[in-house]
């Protein structure tokens, strides 16, 4: 059976759709769209018209190239402002019945009941792992019989006066709101192997006005933190040095700049046109000079909340969002952050920008809950799945919004 699924991410600078399709355990990416952005500042809702229709165009485009139309979505949020709860919860099992996923679902919500807040929404129950009777440490209780039925979890929270304008302008565009995450928690699905199933570390996610750290245990979210620094102040300095606008300084940071000088050449040389129409000769061995001095105080900054979230040693710390795309991100991340530092890699034909890992993880994250709860579902009804695969046979462009069938990943048992 194929199963498809829509995420969607509103961000500061863009907003982004991910479709996916799930057929025989591999993860087909359909399609992936970036819409410029406007009217949101820090994943927020300032003018709520505006963001409406960045929303719009990023739906627009994704139904334009795949021939169908999208009224379902997966929501990544921002991690501002939430929180990360330990609890557990315990349900009695009848007699002779076998675990199935009604019941782990069943403890699962029961693990949310003793948590209240008012001003604040819970958005994800992540299992640690399960007891039945007195077996303790199960990963998976599917089969089991047993009396009680126990598990661990993380639940996260996130504040309501955040997530409701959200809900209400998707509302507005009659988009069906099916699941909600945080893109940490989407940003770790990505990314996790098996070894860091047993490990404690971080990921750095680099937004636009922003910058995200999470701390995970086991690949699993639990704390995170926000510093307000990000690719809008990159963009600011060459602003200010060049007297260039924000569009120009963005765009001759992504084409020609380097994260580090070391491969930098001061004989490469741009002509750009500044704010107050004068040419202006930009070398790029100083323009990246620019954009590493600012990096740098980003990843800086960015460990020393990873080391305010944890008084252990992280084993691994993975850099992400679309600044980490920058040429040369790797050198300066091992130079500052050492070698338990990498950029993540999205092994995705077509996909070479980290801004697309939350939207993407979620899917991934979202997949895994329903087989853990043996849950089939769609997003995407057998007719347009037919219509999408219809369309991939005559596409022969791969870019970042038709990238065809191209991603494999199969989910962890």
């Amino acid at each position: 059976m194929k199963n498809a699924y829509v995420c969607l991410d509103i961000g500061s600078d863009s907003v982004k759709v991910a479709v996916c399709q799930l057929f025989g355990n591999k993860l087909n990416l359909l399609a992936a769209s970036s819409i410029k952005s406007d009217g949101i500042t820090k994943g927020l809702i300032t003018n709520k018209e505006f963001a409406k229709n960045s929303v719009k165009k990023a739906i627009q485009e994704i139904q334009d190239m795949l021939g169908i139309n999208i009224n379902k979505v997966i929501l990544s949020i921002p991690n501002e402002g939430s929180e990360c709860i330990v609890t557990k919860g315990e349900i009695n099992l009848d007699i002779n019945s076998i675990i199935t996923g009604k019941e782990i679902e069943n403890v699962l919500a029961s693990s949310a009941e003793s948590i209240q807040y008012s001003d604040m929404e819970i958005i994800n129950i992540l299992p640690i792992d399960f007891e039945v009777d007195e077996e303790l440490n199960i990963n998976d209780p599917r089969g089991r019989h047993g009396n009680v039925l126990r598990s661990r979890v993380i639940v996260t929270l996130s504040p309501k006066a955040n997530l409701y304008p959200l809900l209400s302008l998707l509302e507005e565009l009659n988009i069906e709101v099916v699941d909600i995450s945080l893109n940490g928690v989407g940003d770790i699905n990505i990314f996790k192997t098996k070894q860091m199933s047993n490990e404690v570390g971080a990921v750095v996610n680099i937004g636009y006005d922003k910058t995200d750290i999470s701390l995970y245990n086991k690949s699993i979210i639990i704390k995170n933190s926000t510093i307000d620094f990000g690719a809008k102040n990159i963009d600011g300095d060459i602003s200010y040095i060049y007297k260039l606008n924000s569009k120009t300084s963005s765009l001759i940071k992504e084409k020609y700049a380097l994260a580090h000088k070391r491969h930098a050449s001061e004989n490469e040389v741009y002509d750009v046109t500044n704010k107050f129409g004068d040419l202006v000769q930009v070398n790029q061995l100083e323009l990246s000079e620019i954009v590493s001095s600012r990096l740098e105080e980003i990843l800086i900054s960015a460990r020393k909340e990873i080391n305010f979230l944890t008084k252990r040693e992280v084993d691994y710390i993975i850099i992400t969002g679309g600044t980490s795309s920058v040429a040369d991100m790797t050198l300066l991340v091992k130079e500052v952050l050492g070698n338990i530092a990498n950029v993540g890699d999205i092994k995705v034909l077509g996909v070479r920008n980290n801004k697309y890992s939350s939207v993407i993880g979620n899917i991934i994250y979202f997949i895994n809950k329903l087989k853990l709860r043996n849950i089939d579902y769609s997003m995407l009804e057998d007719y347009d799945l037919d219509q999408v695969d219809s369309q991939n046979n005559l596409m022969n462009t791969i870019n970042d919004t038709m990238l065809g069938k191209v991603f494999g990943y199969f989910f962890n048992d």
